[in-house]
């Protein structure tokens, strides 16, 4: 058993060793200088007020679709026909609407 726990330090070891040159680039890419965080929150800055922009802007372009609907158009009155009464006779006396 010893022997064993002896191979898997070693082989961390090594695995260990061979890893670091790779993540290395990596984890100094990450590291943020002063330099680049001001540039970052410049950048942050900058994406927040495009995004208030183009908020405000869609914002404004629907409040004028809202207006144009609420537009009330004056709707042309349709004719209709207009049906005479049919002729009431009641009796011998012919009280309206006959020729």
């Amino acid at each position: 058993m010893p022997q064993l726990r002896l191979s898997t330090v070693f082989m961390s070891a090594v695995l260990a060793t061979v890893m670091l040159p790779v993540a290395a680039p990596y984890a100094l890419a990450q590291a943020v200088t002063p330099t680049n965080r001001n540039i970052l929150i410049q950048q942050n800055d900058l994406q927040a007020l495009q995004n208030r922009i183009q908020r405000r802007q869609f914002q404004q372009q629907q409040q004028q679709y809202r207006a144009q609907d609420r537009q009330i158009v004056p709707q042309p009155r349709q004719q209709v026909p207009v049906v005479k009464p049919p002729c009431q006779v009641l009796g011998n006396a012919i009280l309206t609407g006959c020729r």
